[in-house]
């Protein structure tokens, strides 16, 4: 394992992989107040300060803005104040309106009167005694997501975010990778959340929770009045049931689509504001590596961008090709030290004064970090393909095709990328064989050396379907010498939305697809049809004597919506020859 710390000492692009933060601050007494905003709508606010600050010492401040309540009813705190109190900081968690204690209504993702508070709140902040005007956003999964909504107010105040697993595009990175729908987390997630506006949490450790935090010791009527106004929208995953574009209006969303929800959609915003950004995702965390990619190449910004082989949350590392017993670098306190030390770089105006990006990424059975200023890194394109008798290989050899009735009861592990996503639980895809024996499988010879996989796999697919839609997944596994096949990444891809766009931003990562109405493409039945698509990134270090395999499927129970939703599976014919199916593998040179 690597231990080497990237970047000079105070730079923003530094990255330390061991050490801890002090903490030499004890914390104080949780205040919660509410701030009104412009049209009347009050939020609830939580503020923490260290214990032996008055309230005139200027403390720079720690903002997080959530939708999984500030804090418990009859906690002294909560675990984000705990998180950077004890470094000084001053800490404001708030309910987003229409969550938790606050008033008004959320009935979607970051609804365009959400992230307009925002710049209301930084407002409040820096009106107040014990401010020094600084703030940094803060923010896990949801809350990162609304950090970058903070930066694309271009507040003066704001002087650095820190967003950890966010969605960078909540389309392709979470509820439509590929545009295939994810019902698991649609469903699941929409309706926990419902259940939180309606004041209920099961805990983790069984138990009822009392309900959110009300505002100050006889909050109870203004709670029961803000729960009240929650209770005026449905559940988001009424929404998403009706979405199969990105540009799609459900009515439950007042005309809104997914695409006025999405933070990739304003990149010419946040590059305008230049807020400093230091942002983390996981290889195994449904899109949020393939996001944090993404934003690298779209957005100017300083920006640093750590990728490991994490699930949500980065506090469970996957390697299934490192062996047993290796620690996987940086644990969870050494994480938070180097957000510390980034924000104090915001804070103290080093961050504002550097310019450029880097992406540090682990790659898998290696177990090194490695820097990069530009992405892809440089890489050889090599093609494999899906061959007679199930081989993956360097020829096409004959022309013919495989046959595939699609199983719609066909599912998956549990502990998945996209689970984890949701409950930020471990990732474990444990040995493949007993899926791949359901699936069209693929497997090369042994690998005669080492070879280092990093980037986007493209999928290269003709085919012929009975029907007119249907999902495409394709799986990487790399496949040990005792027979083990440990999962690499995967894809998926709708049919409907096969059509390549060629004027894709982010075209050097492979082919693109717009996901939008005017683009849709059904297939027409008997007819062969091209779909290529990219595989989720991945870094990783296959050994000599491993051997390389591609499955192929239809469905996935476990996470994904069938399509077609009714009707007979389709029966597909995988192609096989010089213009059949093969993926092209980004290898880099020793």
């Amino acid at each position: 394992m690597s231990r080497s710390r990237q970047g000079t000492p105070n730079s923003i692009f530094r990255f330390d992989l061991d050490g801890a933060a002090a903490m030499p601050f004890e914390i104080g007494h949780v205040v919660s107040t509410y701030v009104t905003m412009r049209d009347g709508v009050k939020l609830a606010l939580d503020v923490s300060r260290p214990l032996d600050k008055d309230s005139s010492t200027g403390l720079d401040t720690i903002l997080i803005m959530t939708r999984y309540w500030r804090g418990i009813k009859g906690r002294p705190s909560n675990h984000l104040a705990d998180q950077f109190v004890p470094h000084g900081y001053a800490v404001v968690v708030g309910d987003v309106r229409g969550t938790g204690a606050s008033f008004g209504v959320w009935p979607y993702h970051r609804a365009r009167d959400e992230t307009l508070d925002f710049s209301e709140v930084l407002d409040w902040i820096v009106a107040q005694p014990w401010s020094t005007g600084g703030v940094v956003g803060y923010g896990f999964s949801y809350t990162a997501i609304t950090a970058d909504w903070m930066a694309e107010r271009n507040h003066v105040a704001l002087k650095g975010i820190i967003p950890r697993f966010p969605d960078y595009d909540p389309y392709e990175d979470d509820y439509f990778p590929g545009g295939v729908p994810n019902a698991f987390i649609g469903q699941t997630w929409g309706n926990r959340v419902k259940d939180l506006d309606h004041n209920l949490l099961t805990l983790a450790d069984g138990e009822k929770s009392p309900g959110v935090r009300p505002v100050g010791s006889n909050g109870e009527p203004e709670l029961d009045a803000a729960l009240r106004d929650h209770e005026r929208v449905p559940s988001v995953w009424e929404g998403f049931r009706q979405v199969a574009f990105k540009d799609d209006r459900p009515p439950s969303w007042s005309g809104a689509s997914m695409l006025d929800w999405s933070i990739q959609e304003v990149a010419d915003t946040l590059d305008s504001s230049a807020t400093p950004t230091q942002t983390w995702a996981g290889w195994f965390d449904a899109g949020t590596a393939q996001g944090a990619i993404r934003r690298f190449l779209r957005q100017s910004y300083p920006m640093n961008v750590i990728i490991g082989p994490w699930n949500h949350g980065g506090e469970i590392p996957y390697d299934p090709l490192l062996g047993p017993g290796k620690t996987i670098l940086p644990t969870t306190p050494t994480q938070q030290a180097n957000d510390i030390r980034f924000a104090d770089a915001c804070f103290s105006g080093q961050a504002a004064q550097e310019q450029g990006k880097v992406v540090h990424y682990y790659t898998l059975g290696e177990g090194v970090w490695k820097s990069t200023r530009s992405w892809p890194p440089r890489a050889t394109r090599r093609r494999w393909h899906m061959a007679n008798n199930f081989g993956l290989s360097a020829s096409p050899g004959e022309m013919g095709f495989d046959m595939f009735q699609v199983d719609p009861t066909l599912g998956d592990v549990r502990s998945n990328r996209w689970a984890t996503n949701n409950d930020a639980g471990k990732v474990d895809y444990g040995d493949r064989r007993q899926f791949d024996a359901d699936r069209l499988a693929y497997t090369s010879e042994p690998l005669t050396s080492d070879v280092e996989i990093t980037g986007h796999v493209v999928v290269h697919l003709n085919i012929t379907s009975t029907r007119e839609d249907g999902n495409f997944f394709a799986y990487l596994e790399a496949v040990k010498p005792d027979g083990v096949s440990c999962y690499l990444t995967d894809g998926q891809l709708r049919a409907l939305h096969r059509k390549v766009w060629a004027d894709s931003p982010f075209n050097a990562l492979g082919p693109q697809h717009s996901y939008l109405r005017r683009d849709a493409e059904p297939l027409i039945p008997g007819e062969a049809a091209i779909l290529t698509f990219t595989l989720h990134p991945i870094s990783a270090r296959i050994p000599a004597g491993y051997r390389l395999r591609v499955c192929l499927a239809g469905s996935d129970k476990t996470t994904f919506a069938n399509v077609p939703i009714d009707g007979e599976p389709p029966i597909l014919q995988f192609h096989r020859g010089p213009a059949g199916c093969y993926i092209d593998l980004p290898i880099i040179e020793p």
